[in-house]
C-alpha cells in the first residue's frame, strides 16, 4: 500500500477527475490525501480520501474583477496575462501557507495538477519523494503544436511551437515565483529556485505526466516521450444517483431535449443569455434542459419547453439528450463525447477553444461559437445541424463507443503504482 498526495486546484470540472482518481486509488487499497479548495471537502471525504483544504474557491476568483476580465478576454494569452497576474497574486501566499503543514510531508508520491509543477515540485523535494504531473488537457511541451491559447499560424517559424510552451511556463512561474521562493526558504527550509524556474529540470529528468483525456479526442504528438501518458478521461462513478421526478418526466414526455449549460463560467448578462437560448430553441421547436452552473439564471418565467435543472451528473443526463451545448471545459467535453451525441461548444477562454476545434475537426459537432458571439440565430442553426445530420450523429456515436471502452482511471492507477514502486526504498 502506498500513500499518494493529489494536489489540484480549479472549478468542479477541474477537480472532479482527481476525485475519481482518488476514489480509484482508495479502491485499490492505497491511502490518498486530496489537497484542493476547501469547498470540495465533503465530496473528498465521501470518497474515502483524507482532505487538506486550500482556503478559497474558484467561483470567487472567476466572479471577481480579474476573473471576469480573464473570461472576457477570449483565447489571447497576451490579454489573459494581466488578469491572470491579479488572480494568482491573490492565491500565491495563501496556497503556500496552507501547504506548510508538516503532515503533508508524510507521503510516498505527489500527483500535481498545477501548471509548471508549481508547489507540488517543492513539496516533493522537501519530502524526498517523486512527483508525477497530471493534466486534463494537452500541456506537455511539443515541437509539433503551440501551447494552447497561442496562435497556430506562426508555427512555420522554426522553434516557435516549443517557445510558446516555455513562455506559458514562464507566465505561470513568474506570477508565483515570489510566493514560492518565500515559502521554500521560510516554510520548507529549501533554497530559492532560480529566476527562470525548473523548466529545464522537468524536461531533462523526464518527469512523468498523466494526461486525463481520451487519445481518440486528442492524439498525443509524435515527439512526446514514453514518460508522457494519455490514459483516457477520469470519470466519476455516479451509478447510485437518482433523478428528480420532474426532470425524468420532462425528458420522457417527448423527443430527446438538448442540454445547454456553461459550467463554472460567470456570465455578465444571464438574463440576455437566457432570452437568446429561449428564442433559439423555440424557433426550431426543440426542448432544452438548462443547467445554470454559476450563471445566475433563475427558473421564473421559463417556457414549458425549457427545464431548469440543478446539479445533475453528466453521466446520467447526457446520454438522454439529442445534443449538448456547453462552454468546452475539458470535463464537460469528455462527458459529451462519451455520451455519443453531437456537441456544440461556446468557448469562453483558454483550452475551451482547443476542444471546440477538436470537436469540429472530428466531425462530431459544428464549428465552435465563441460565447461572446453567441446569438439566437447561430445557436438555433448549430442545434439544427447537430440533431439532423445523420453523418455527424453516426461519427459521434462511434467516438462515444470508443471512449466508453477506455479505462482511464485504471490506467492511471497502474502507472502510479509502477512509479511509486520504482522509487520505494529497497529493503
Amino acid at each position: 500500500m502506498s500513500h499518494f498526495t493529489v494536489l489540484t486546484l480549479g472549478s468542479r470540472g477541474d477537480v472532479a477527475p482527481f476525485l475519481a482518481l482518488g476514489a480509484g486509488l482508495v479502491g485499490a487499497g492505497h491511502r490518498v490525501r486530496l489537497i484542493t479548495f476547501q469547498d470540495f471537502g465533503g465530496e473528498a471525504r465521501v470518497q474515502g480520501l483524507d482532505f487538506h483544504p486550500i482556503r478559497g474557491e474558484m467561483r470567487g476568483l472567476l466572479s471577481g474583477p480579474s476573473g471576469m476580465r480573464l473570461v472576457d478576454s477570449g483565447a489571447s494569452v497576451v490579454r489573459m496575462s494581466s488578469s491572470l497576474q491579479r488572480m494568482f497574486k491573490r492565491l500565491g501566499d495563501g496556497i503556500a501557507e496552507d501547504l506548510s503543514s508538516p503532515k503533508l510531508l508524510d507521503t510516498d508520491l505527489i500527483v500535481n495538477q498545477l501548471p509548471g509543477a508549481l508547489f507540488g515540485a517543492d513539496l516533493a523535494e522537501r519530502a524526498g519523494v517523486p512527483m508525477v504531473m497530471a493534466a486534463v488537457m494537452p500541456l506537455a511541451p511539443t515541437r509539433l503544436d503551440p501551447m494552447l491559447a497561442f496562435p497556430s499560424w506562426p508555427s512555420i517559424i522554426p522553434g516557435y511551437n516549443l517557445t510558446t510552451h516555455w513562455l506559458a511556463y514562464q507566465i505561470a512561474w513568474q506570477m508565483m515565483r515570489p510566493a514560492i521562493n518565500r515559502w521554500r526558504v521560510r516554510g520548507l527550509g529549501l533554497k530559492p529556485l532560480p529566476r527562470l524556474g525548473i523548466w529545464r529540470t522537468l524536461q531533462r529528468e523526464k518527469v512523468p505526466v498523466l494526461n486525463a483525456y481520451s487519445p481518440h479526442l486528442s492524439p498525443p504528438p509524435a515527439d512526446w516521450g514514453d514518460h508522457i501518458h494519455v490514459t483516457g478521461a477520469w470519470f466519476e462513478d455516479d451509478r447510485d444517483w437518482k433523478a428528480p421526478e420532474d426532470l425524468a418526466r420532462f425528458i420522457e414526455l417527448g423527443r430527446a431535449p438538448v442540454y445547454i449549460g456553461f459550467g463554472s463560467m460567470p456570465i455578465r448578462d444571464p438574463r440576455g443569455t437566457l432570452q437568446r437560448i429561449i428564442e433559439a430553441v423555440g424557433r426550431i421547436g426543440r426542448r432544452a434542459v438548462l443547467q445554470t452552473g454559476w450563471s445566475g439564471i433563475e427558473r421564473d418565467g421559463l417556457p414549458e419547453n425549457v427545464f431548469l435543472a440543478g446539479a445533475v451528473p453528466h453521466s446520467w443526463l447526457f446520454p438522454r439528450m439529442a445534443a449538448v451545448v456547453h462552454h468546452g471545459g475539458s470535463g464537460t467535453t469528455a462527458a459529451g463525447v462519451r455520451a455519443g451525441i453531437p456537441s456544440i461548444l461556446a468557448p469562453f477562454v483558454f483550452d475551451q477553444f482547443f476542444w471546440g476545434r477538436r470537436i469540429a475537426r472530428l466531425g462530431v459537432g459544428p464549428e465552435p461559437i465563441p460565447h461572446r458571439w453567441l446569438t439566437a440565430n447561430r445557436l438555433a442553426d448549430a442545434i439544427t445541424v447537430s440533431v439532423s445530420s445523420q453523418p455527424m450523429r453516426e461519427r459521434a456515436a462511434a467516438l462515444g463507443k470508443r471512449v466508453r471502452e477506455e479505462k482511464g482511471v485504471q490506467g492511471a492507477i497502474r502507472l502510479l503504482q509502477e512509479y511509486a514502486e520504482r522509487s520505494a526504498p529497497k529493503v
